[in-house]
């Protein structure tokens, strides 16, 4: 009875380490990308250049309570939702 009983605490204790090593490095650096992300974005201003869930790049050109008016070409403008920003500044330069 020993023996099995131990084998349960040993597997107890990997799977608890398996937890921990998952979350230190998958979960808990993602979590604070995404607070990273959610603060540029609640910080963005006109000229700030963007990158949407679908991969458009553009500039904001006004920004509203939950979405964003960005140039995506001289003359195209579209409305985004604040939500759908993955990235802030991505490119800093002036392509």
């Amino acid at each position: 009875m020993m023996g099995g009983e131990s084998g349960g605490w040993t597997s107890l204790i990997f799977m608890g380490a398996i937890f921990l090593i998952f979350y230190w490095f998958i979960i808990r650096p993602q979590s604070q990308r995404q607070k990273e992300i959610q603060e540029k974005v609640s910080n963005m201003k006109k000229g700030d250049k963007i990158v949407t869930s679908g991969g458009m790049f553009a500039q904001v050109t006004s920004v509203d309570e939950d979405s964003v008016l960005a140039e995506i070409d001289k003359g195209v403008k579209a409305r985004f939702r604040k939500s759908s920003i993955t990235d802030v500044n991505p490119n800093k330069n002036d392509n």
